[in-house]
Formats: C-alpha cells, sequence, structure tokens
C-alpha cells in the first residue's frame, strides 16, 4: 500500500518525545509498504511557507513550518492546530495513496484527512488517542459554547468519516462506540515501546549514574514525561521532601518540560529540596530515555484532575517503564495501574499525602526483591502484550482492511478520474 500518515506532533528517536508513530511507520515500510508522513516542525526551524522533506528509516517525511510547544498557551496552541491542518489540508491530496491514516490529538487533524481521502477516493482511518474533546472540555479549557459545539461536532466528522477506527485503550473503543460508531469497525491498538531499543541499553544505566556525583549509587526513582497541569509533579516535590527526612540517600529525578516547570522548580525549591534529592533535568532525546530507565530503580506516572484524564491513559513514559523492566507507580486507578497491579510489575501509591506517599516509595526503594521480580514482571508485560513490532502488524491488518471493504460511490469514482488525469 501506499499509505498516506498524517500526524501532527511526529518525533524520531532523536527529538523529545513520543515514537509511536515513528516505530509503527519504520515498520510499515519494512512490511514493503509506501508510507508519507506529514508533520509539523515543531522546533520552529523552517522559515516560509514550504514544506522540508526527509527520509527517516524509510519513512518519506514532509515536515511544514508550523512551531508547537507544550508550553505554549491554549490560544497559541489552537493557532498551531489550526495552522497546520490548512497547510496539511491543501498538501495531502497531491500524493498517489491508498488509504489515510491521521492521528489525534489535535482533532483537526480530521479535516485534511478526510479532504485528502474524498480527493483521492480512499478510504481513511482515525485513531484516537486521547478523548477529545471531552478532555479539554473536562479541564474547562473550552469555556466558549460554541467551540464546545464545534469541538464536539468535528469528533463526529471524524469518526463518521473513518472507514475503520483504531483506539489507544478499551474504554476509549468504549467511548467511540457510544458515539455511534460500529464496534466490529473499531480496533484497539494499545501504546507501547520498542522492546529491542530497550534491550540495547541494558546495563548503560551504570555508567550514566557515572557521571552525576549527586546520583552515583543511590537509589533513584524517575519521572519522565511532560510538566503540566495534569501531571501532579509539584506534588512529587513535596513526597520528595518527605523521603528526605526518611532516607536522604533517595533521588527523585524529573526529565521533561511543560508550562508548570518553573512552578515544580520553585515548589522543590522553597522545599529545600532542589539539587538535593530533587533534580530536574530537562528533556533527553528518545534515543537516550532506554539509558535513564536502565539507571532508575522505579518509574513514576502521575495524573491530577477528573477521572477521564487518568482512566484510559495511555503514557509514553509508563510503556517506556515496562520495556525497560522497571516497576511502575501510578496515582491514579485506571487502566494502566490495574494493568500493572495485575501483573505484579508495580501498583498504586497516594500521591495527594506526601507524608503516607514518601513512607510506601521509601519502603519499595528499599524491597530489592520486589523491585526485582515487579521489574521482571514488567518486562514479560512489555515482550508479550506492548512491543511495536506486533502493534505494526496489527494496524497493517486495519489498514489493509480498510482499503478492501472500500466502495467508493460514483461521484467519488468520477472524483478520482478528475484527480488522476
Amino acid at each position: 500500500m501506499n499509505i498516506l500518515y498524517l500526524h501532527q506532533y511526529f518525533t524520531t528517536p532523536e527529538m523529545v518525545g513520543g515514537t509511536r508513530s515513528y516505530e509503527l511507520a519504520r515498520r510499515l515500510t519494512e512490511f514493503g509498504h509506501r508510507v508519507t508522513m506529514l508533520t509539523c516542525d515543531q522546533q520552529g526551524l523552517l522559515a516560509g511557507s514550504g514544506w522540508r522533506q526527509s527520509l527517516e528509516s524509510g519513512i518519506e517525511v514532509h515536515w511544514a513550518p508550523v512551531k508547537y510547544d507544550a508550553r505554549m498557551s491554549y490560544r497559541s496552541r489552537i493557532r498551531s492546530f489550526l495552522d497546520f491542518g490548512l497547510r496539511a489540508l491543501r498538501y495531502a491530496p497531491r500524493f498517489t495513496s491508498d488509504v489515510v491514516f491521521a492521528t489525534s490529538t489535535p482533532l483537526t487533524i480530521a479535516v485534511p484527512a478526510v479532504y485528502a481521502a474524498r480527493r483521492l477516493c480512499i478510504p481513511m482511518v482515525f485513531e484516537v488517542r486521547d478523548l477529545w474533546p471531552a478532555v479539554p472540555i473536562a479541564l474547562g479549557a473550552l469555556p466558549n459554547p460554541i467551540l464546545r459545539s464545534a469541538a464536539e461536532w468535528l469528533e463526529r466528522f471524524a469518526y463518521r468519516n473513518a472507514q475503520q477506527i483504531v483506539a489507544l485503550a478499551p474504554g476509549m473503543k468504549e467511548h467511540v462506540v457510544g458515539k455511534g460508531y460500529p464496534a466490529g469497525r473499531v480496533t484497539v491498538i494499545p501504546n507501547g515501546a520498542d522492546v529491542d531499543m530497550f534491550s540495547a541499553a541494558r546495563g548503560s544505566g551504570r555508567s550514566l549514574r557515572a557521571t552525576y556525583p549527586w546520583l552515583q549509587h543511590r537509589p533513584m526513582l524517575l519521572y519522565c514525561g511532560a510538566i503540566g497541569r495534569v501531571n501532579a509533579i509539584s506534588r512529587l516535590a513535596h513526597i520528595a521532601a518527605a523521603a528526605e527526612k526518611l532516607d536522604p540517600q533517595i533521588r527523585f529525578v524529573v526529565l521533561g518540560k511543560g508550562p508548570e516547570e518553573e512552578l515544580v522548580r520553585r515548589t522543590a525549591a522553597d522545599l529545600q529540596v532542589l539539587d538535593k534529592n530533587f533534580f530536574m533535568l530537562g528533556t533527553v532525546p528518545k534515543r537516550e530515555v532506554p539509558t535513564w530507565l536502565d539507571a532508575a530503580d522505579l518509574a513514576v506516572a502521575l495524573f491530577s484532575g477528573p477521572e477521564i484524564l487518568w482512566k484510559n491513559a495511555t503514557q509514553n513514559k509508563f510503556f517506556d517503564a515496562l520495556a525497560a523492566g522497571r516497576p511502575i507507580l501510578s496515582n491514579f486507578r485506571g487502566w494502566q495501574s490495574t494493568l500493572v497491579e495485575e501483573a505484579g510489575a508495580g501498583g498504586v501509591f497516594d500521591a495527594d499525602d506526601a507524608e503516607r506517599g514518601a513512607r510506601q516509595l521509601v519502603a519499595l526503594m528499599h524491597n530489592r526483591e520486589w523491585l526485582e521480580r515487579a521489574g521482571r514482571a514488567a518486562r514479560h508485560l512489555a515482550v508479550t502484550h506492548f512491543d511495536h513490532a506486533e502493534h505494526a502488524r496489527i494496524l497493517e491488518s486495519v489498514l489493509l482492511k480498510a482499503v478492501d471493504q472500500f466502495k467508493p460511490s460514483n461521484g467519488a469514482s468520477m472524483l478520482r478520474d478528475t484527480v488522476e488525469h
């Protein structure tokens, strides 16, 4: 197949961020398909209105000069979504393709995806990564009733025009089906990790530890991800302050950036733990994440906010920890935490009560037998259920099914003839 893949936040392992689209797309090329990726240059390095093209592990990537950063205001992010959507709307139909695969968020990606599919008379497959607009509405990010109605219409528009839908969690599938979409046309392909990349990093954590005098052989808890309003990293600073009284040797390491970064830094400084047992090191390329997790004893995935945020969470940090063979703790009882509890690969701790949460963490960090046993269970879970290689095969079957089932109308066939000639 010729696959036209639309993802505004596409990143490679040399960049910062999740690499699900990269991992799936490169494997699709290995299976013999041609993948054309339309994305944006998030760093804003491109100038003008043109698109830059590169080849990334067999993926033909087209980069639009649209800056995006998680620290941008919500208004600025909306402008970025619309800017990329309009650019992709004009650009996407020029590629000879058999299927369009568009992944959210943002939901605005559906507009160029549907337009390209109609112009080329091919099916569109839509991937639901987050429950938009339900999540921003729950967070109060869409207070305007007109904007809320427009976002809800866009969600229905995306589903209605999709030949197949991919959901990242069972609860997301339930949401889509609840909107009236046929359950038989929704496939759950959860997030995952490149298991081989994490295998190659085994043992690399020792040399990394040696480069930091404050770390060395001390126990280390790692958070690797966004530092935003919903990530509750300020709570981790409070837990670090409480843990410092119980065991001053335990190190809390935060890798990431986001709009709450300075707030967390000030909180840690006020608690007198910043650069003492709580360290904020900024972002690292995805290629370096396996080494940091290999150096860690325990990983955490945190959330703050209404249930809709964390109930069906599929965080990259969670699956990366599994692939690295590291136990992972959450502060919420959702799909992820239930999964690791049942597998013996982690669990839930109390991040709201700093004193209690600190006691729980310190006890686990001192339990070497549990850490090793839970680490083995985490790795087994990643290999057997969350390897991107297997997920790519499932995605391939979904795309092939969409192409096989698609029956364009006569009007669509006439449009295709017009486009081709």
